[in-house]
């Protein structure tokens, strides 16, 4: 019999160690192209372990040495027979955590693989309509936190807990430990979606003690991480770039506009409608899908002669009033969950756009961009708040990290502007 069988991941030797872990890759259904990425991977941290005689297990100086040496640097391009350097601090961290754990955790969680004990599905069901009908959650919020409560359970089932009234503290504090690749963020919003339901739990009498309080505190500061923002030639660049002779184009130039000019949010854009254009004032005026608060914004020429462009040889005709349809037939609004970042992403390709180091490229960062550039323009900070539908400056703050001697003229001209009140 192997004797390896019976010893504990982390004690395996490396090469062992990372034959046990992408056998449990295999497991779990992890695409070939996947599987591909993490032998790569594995097999030069094993070559690299034995040229620099760092032993024959895992061990974090391996790691860490290993990272240093190979992974890529902020601005380095790297070609095509080097693209696994792009993945190595998240590859060997997993490679990490299942030497410790004997486990690996899925990235992307496949929620139709998820296995809910059938003593927990009644509980499950009645969180969520409370959930929606008493908390008035979002759907996407909803959708989201459900998610979590989901692979928590799921997490209690693969620990033999079958029913709610056998879970123990130590179930829950092993489930975190098995989040612990999550950032702050993330974890943050696991922990308080499993305090809430816990808490409902206990309200309703389905646990007899408050476990809710066991669950660790996750602070997360407002001004943890710097926005990801655009320099200002690469959205000229993005916008140059899109065809706007094509209806596909001319949709997603105006979209485009939106967030870059006007500082949108996506769920606002994917959400407005042909009422809220105000053709008479100039204006859009809408209800925020995230706050609940009206905003009205002016329709610059700009924005407004892309819209009309679109709406006249671009949009489909149809009976929906969402302004922006899908491209290809039925042309049905686009679904909740879209986030438009392949729209982004195609048109940022076809100008061969590229950043100096890593961050967020999507939608959502063309409303970053815009909010760095009025604090450049030394644009008061409560004038940003009204345009980009923040309730308090407080939430605008966090721009001004991008640019601090920005934020100390900003200050300036609002308490001139008080002043003179």
């Amino acid at each position: 019999m192997d004797s390896s069988a019976h010893r504990t991941p982390s004690s395996l030797p490396l090469d062992q160690l990372v034959a046990h872990a992408l056998s449990e890759l295999d497991k779990i259904d992890y695409s070939r192209r996947s599987m591909r990425r993490y032998r790569t991977v594995w097999g030069h941290l094993v070559t690299f372990s034995r040229e620099m005689s760092l032993g024959d297990g895992y061990s974090e100086q391996l790691a860490t040495e290993f990272v240093t040496a190979y992974r890529r640097q902020p601005g380095e391009r790297v070609n095509a027979n080097e693209a696994w350097r792009r993945h190595i601090p998240f590859l060997v961290t997993v490679l990490g955590d299942f030497a410790r754990d004997g486990r690996v955790e899925r990235t992307r969680i496949d929620t139709s693989r998820l296995q809910v004990p059938a003593a927990m599905k009644k509980s499950l069901s009645e969180y969520e309509q409370y959930a929606r009908d008493r908390r008035h959650l979002r759907a996407s919020t909803l959708r989201e936190r459900m998610r979590t409560i989901a692979v928590f359970l799921d997490d209690l089932g693969s620990r033999n807990v079958t029913s709610l009234d056998q879970l123990q503290p130590a179930d829950i504090a092993a489930f975190v430990a098995s989040r612990g690749r999550l950032g702050p963020r993330s974890m943050s919003r696991t922990v308080s979606d499993v305090r809430c339901f816990l808490q409902f739990l206990l309200v309703r009498g389905m646990l007899q003690r408050d476990l809710s309080q066991l669950l660790p505190t996750v602070r997360v500061p407002r001004d943890a991480t710097i926005p990801s923002v655009w320099e200002q030639e690469l959205v000229e660049r993005l916008l140059k770039v899109v065809d706007r002779s094509s209806p596909r184009g001319k949709r997603d130039y105006a979209i485009l506009l939106l967030a870059c000019r006007l500082g949108l949010r996506l769920g606002d854009i994917r959400t407005l409608r042909l009422d809220d254009l105000k053709w008479a004032t100039a204006a859009i005026e809408i209800t925020q899908s995230k706050s609940g608060a009206p905003l009205c914004l002016p329709m610059t020429e700009e924005v407004g002669e892309a819209l009309i462009n679109y709406l006249k040889s671009g949009r489909p005709q149809t009976a929906h009033r969402e302004l922006f349809l899908r491209a290809q037939p039925p042309f049905t609004p686009f679904a909740e969950d879209g986030h438009f970042y392949q729209i982004v992403k195609y048109w940022r390709d076809l100008a061969g756009i590229q950043f100096r180091s890593k961050q967020h490229c999507g939608l959502h960062s063309l409303r970053h961009t815009l909010a760095t550039q009025l604090l450049r323009e030394q644009t008061p900070m409560h004038v940003i708040s009204e345009i980009l539908g923040h309730a308090t400056t407080a939430s605008t703050m966090i721009y001004a990290k991008a640019d601090v001697e920005s934020l100390r003229g900003a200050a300036l001209d609002t308490e001139e502007l008080r002043h003179d009140d």
